[in-house]
């Protein structure tokens, strides 16, 4: 079943980058860029979700967060961290919980409550937070080629969306670490004495 799963995943985020590629070409090569607000709407959310997609599939199956090296997930400043996180309203993505995470068979997946459960939330973290930079990044490089043809709406509502749906994640999920690691350090202090 997981190698059914693992080459389904794998189906899906290779559609999905073949829908992105069909997409931007479509943009690229149209002879008008006189979209209708409800279709420049559309495609804003399209692009990202399509591109969010590509990293998210092989993140639920695959060791993705292995693809950066470890130094990559160790948080040298959390403070700098936890001043961009309030600066930027992070806390407010919260939203997220009552729309996925509210349910209580995604939370466990996340964190089961327990000792152990930390590691799994760690390692969680670092898979969430490989999928929503890579897709950060690459729809950054989209958003180029789209400014490059004269989408400045289209562009403007594109990283929008990419600052929302993949940049807070990457601060929350880093934001999240930073306090696990003091949990950690206060539980071996403690052990310590």
């Amino acid at each position: 079943m997981k190698v059914f799963k693992k080459i389904l995943f794998t189906l899906f985020s290779l559609f999905l980058l073949y829908r992105t590629f069909d997409l931007l070409r479509g943009l690229v090569y149209a002879q008008s860029q006189d979209y209708d607000i409800l279709e420049t709407v559309s495609i804003s959310f399209l692009i990202p979700l399509f591109i969010t997609g590509v990293f998210a599939f092989p993140g639920f199956v695959f060791q993705t967060n292995k693809i950066l090296p470890t130094s990559y997930y160790t948080i040298r400043k959390p403070d700098l961290l936890e001043l961009f996180y309030r600066l930027l309203g992070v806390r407010y993505f919260n939203f997220l919980l009552m729309i996925y995470w509210g349910r209580k068979k995604n939370r466990i997946k996340y964190f089961d409550g327990t000792r152990r459960g930390l590691s799994n939330f760690i390692y969680q973290s670092k898979q969430s937070e490989f999928g929503h930079a890579a897709s950060f990044i690459a729809i950054l490089g989209v958003s180029i080629i789209l400014l490059f043809h004269g989408y400045t709406t289209l562009t403007l509502m594109v990283n929008i969306i990419n600052i929302v749906g993949n940049l807070y994640p990457v601060i929350l999920q880093r934001y999240h670490r930073v306090r696990i690691e003091r949990l950690n350090q206060r539980h071996n202090n403690r052990i310590n004495i």
